[in-house]
């Protein structure tokens, strides 16, 4: 019997024995930066190598294992077939599953709409990138195959061109890449998120990029910007040059490229089309974003949106109310929404198993490298076969001399095995060129076939020395790439989808709304309601329906375009327009402002100003006698803030608040009984919203306070100097029996 290991115990069967396990339960120091490297850096290299960064053929691990399988499967050719055979089928190379594996094919299609260059013919629901809603359908209802500019990415493949690596359970072979014949990395979008890294690669239109490369073949010191003007994008749409941001992601691979979707204006509809979007968002973020801006009341000028997407294509309808300006329109809603977007550039890729960040000269080049690589080992190829059939009819040549020599030699050996070494010793030829003549048939060992054989080494030898001229001549090379370029431009081209858009001002258009200009009249009560109604209205209008209990203490006449301040009483302002407030009429209650200008909970209004410019001055007037007055230009603000603090000060309660667009004379009303006469002028303009003011009238008592604030009415004292002190503060004056009486009756 085996002696046991020393601390394994035998296995009795039983669960409960006690199993001693050696340094179990200990806890052991370990540096956390040895186990990142452990445990984190192999995923990590495997997500970079192996998943979402391309390489220099444009292609991800994903995207070729799916073409190289449909390219076995003959669909180059020939018609579509269902999409879930092929996916089936391409499990042999990527052990992803099914799912991943579809929607790298969906992407790869015509029918989604993702690339400019799509590598896959679509027949069935493949969905549009365009629209999150507009799914695809299930792999056994599509079917596909391979586009024709396909050919383009496997030509040559079968002579030795490419390296060929075992799959994952090395059952067969798959090109590590494939010989594109064309930069296909820059003439789709690609996108990729690794582990500490990302790629993002904008795409560009083919015959540019071609056109590129042959200049750069042909002069390294090329200027890139000179044949690759923008990107172009499968979505078309409008790219905004912009010359320094180009030519830094020319040389840096890094940057952003604005573009704006593409409209056109329905006049018999009152609408406006949108037909091409940028590659970045969908048609539902747009919508969704237009209604956002709707509803928050910032955009106005329209009356519905809809999704009008059919079988021709992207549309988004957006109906306008009358008197809208169109263009105008759009120039905000590029600013405010996604119709205007940018696609941010990050050059990264694959080179050599390496990832590296590399502008647009730098990764041609690369490509160029990696391009005369392929064509030498396709040159190798062909000059090894034709090597090869040169040796054979070389000895096929020798054989000439004397046929019935070699007819004796093969019928007086007894041993079949015999056959090739006397035919080495009859003629003086190797093993492989004796071997190719004993297996000639009996009817080909006549003069006239092997004169005709023969007759192709002379042409064998000068296309020899032609290859052998080729592969030592790097000028030549470069022509037999430069000609399969412009081959590939004549043959898919076809113009570029994204317009240009040069010289676009940047501060195009204000995102404010254009506000339309009416006279309205404008309601305040005391119970902190705001009613609008349009002047040329009120005629028609019966009484005014309030709140019980409520009652109107302002009515302003202004225009729709005219500003509003609302001061409420925890000493903060909120700015709106007078436009921000609903046309209505007498028989409602109008809208309760602190609700209407999102105050803070227990917060009410205390004073609401109605200007047209930011003008005059604000007076305000506290309880302890104190009375400021603040620049209205200390409210103005450059950006659109709806919220100023410390509006005015906070030091005593507010006893009155008024607007006032040049000095005038008010009068105080302190709880005393006595009034004060006072001309605001006498009164220095402060820029600081929250200063405390000087005193104006005296208050004796400490229960004393101003009670009100008015404007002075013309007549309203029988002796107004009385009241008007020289020098401020003042006490003021008790009413006589003849002001009394005329409050009274007034």
């Amino acid at each position: 019997m085996a002696k046991r290991k020393k601390n394994m115990p035998e296995n009795t069967g039983t669960l409960n024995e006690n199993v001693h396990i050696e340094n179990a339960g200990t806890v052991t120091r370990e540096i956390i930066t040895d186990t990142l490297t452990k445990n984190f850096m192999p995923y990590a290299m495997s997500v970079i190598l192996s998943r979402a960064i391309p390489e220099i053929d444009g292609l991800k691990p994903s995207h070729r294992k799916l073409l190289y399988t449909m390219y076995n499967m003959g669909l180059l050719k020939g018609s579509t077939i269902k999409s879930a055979n092929i996916v089936g089928r391409t499990m042999q190379l990527n052990p992803h599953g099914d799912a991943s594996i579809y929607e790298t094919m969906v992407r790869l299609s015509r029918g989604n709409e993702s690339l400019l260059y799509p590598y896959v013919e679509s027949k069935g629901n493949f969905g549009k990138a365009y629209s999150k809603n507009m799914m695809y359908a299930a792999s056994r209802y599509t079917e596909a195959k391979l586009a024709p500019i396909c050919k383009e990415l496997f030509d040559d493949i079968d002579k030795d061109t490419v390296d060929f690596v075992d799959n994952y359970d090395n059952t067969m072979k798959e090109p590590r890449l494939l010989p594109v014949t064309f930069p296909s990395i820059l003439c789709n979008v690609t996108t990729g998120i690794a582990a500490g890294m990302a790629s993002s690669i904008a795409s560009f239109n083919l015959k540019e990029v071609c056109e590129t490369v042959i200049a750069l073949m042909k002069n390294p010191e090329h200027v890139i910007s000179d044949t690759l003007i923008a990107p172009d994008f499968v979505g078309g749409g409008y790219v905004i040059y912009d010359k320094q941001e180009f030519e830094k992601i020319y040389a840096t691979g890094r940057g952003s490229v604005k573009i704006r979707s593409k409209y056109t204006y329905d006049k018999s509809y009152n609408c406006i089309d949108i037909t091409e979007i940028p590659p970045t968002t969908t048609s539902e973020a747009i919508i969704d974003k237009i209604i956002e801006l709707v509803k928050a009341n910032k955009i106005k000028e329209i009356s519905d949106i809809r999704d009008e997407t059919d079988l021709k294509g992207l549309k988004i309808t957006i109906d306008l109310k009358r008197g809208t300006e169109p263009d105008r329109l759009m120039a905000r809603l590029y600013k405010m929404t996604p119709l205007e977007d940018s696609f941010a550039c990050n050059f990264n890729v694959l080179i050599n198993g390496v990832p590296k960040v590399r502008g647009v000269a730098e990764l041609l080049d690369e490509w160029i490298k990696f391009r005369l690589a392929c064509v030498t080992r396709r040159i190798n190829f062909s000059l090894t076969k034709k090597r090869k059939q040169l040796h054979l009819l070389k000895g096929l040549s020798k054989i000439l001399l004397d046929i019935d020599k070699a007819i004796k030699i093969v019928r007086e050996t007894e041993s079949e095995t015999e056959v090739v070494p006397n035919l080495m010793i009859g003629f003086g030829i190797d093993e492989i060129q004796a071997e190719y003549v004993a297996e000639i048939k009996l009817r080909h060992l006549n003069r006239e076939y092997i004169l005709k054989r023969i007759k192709d080494i002379e042409v064998l030898e000068d296309e020899i020395a032609d290859l052998e001229k080729t592969l030592s001549s790097k000028t030549r090379m470069k022509k037999i790439i430069i000609a399969e370029l412009e081959n590939v431009m004549n043959k898919y081209d076809n113009g570029r989808r994204s317009e240009i858009l040069y010289d676009v001002p940047e501060d195009e258009a204000d995102t404010e709304s254009d506000i339309p200009d009416y006279p309205v009249t404008i309601f305040i009560t005391a119970g902190g309601y705001a009613k609008k109604i349009r002047t040329a209205n009120l005629r028609m209008s019966g009484e005014q329906k309030l709140k019980e209990g409520d009652t109107i203490i302002e009515t302003v006449e202004c225009s729709n375009k005219d500003e509003i301040l609302a001061f409420s009483n925890k000493a903060q302002v909120y700015k709106a327009k007078v436009d921000d407030f609903q046309d209505t009429k007498a028989s409602v209650l109008g809208e309760y402002v602190a609700s209407k200008l999102n105050m803070e909970e227990e917060e009410e209004t205390s004073y609401i100003a109605v200007f047209s410019e930011y003008k005059g001055y604000m007076v305000f007037v506290f309880e302890n006698g104190k009375i400021a007055k603040v620049d209205m230009a200390a409210y103005e603000t450059k950006t659109n803030r709806k919220k100023l603090i410390n509006a005015y000060s906070d030091k005593s309660p507010l006893a009155a608040a008024m607007y006032l667009p040049e000095d005038t004379d008010i009068v105080i009303c302190a709880s005393n009984g006595r009034k004060l006469l006072v001309n605001t002028a006498s009164v220095l303009p402060k820029t600081t919203k929250s200063t405390q003011g000087v005193q104006a009238i005296t208050l004796k008592k400490k229960s004393d306070k101003v009670e009100s604030v008015h404007l002075y009415r013309e007549g309203e004292f029988e002796k107004p100097y009385r009241y008007r002190p020289k020098n401020l503060p003042a006490a003021g004056a008790l009413p006589s029996a003849a002001d009394i009486g005329e409050q009274l009756t007034f």
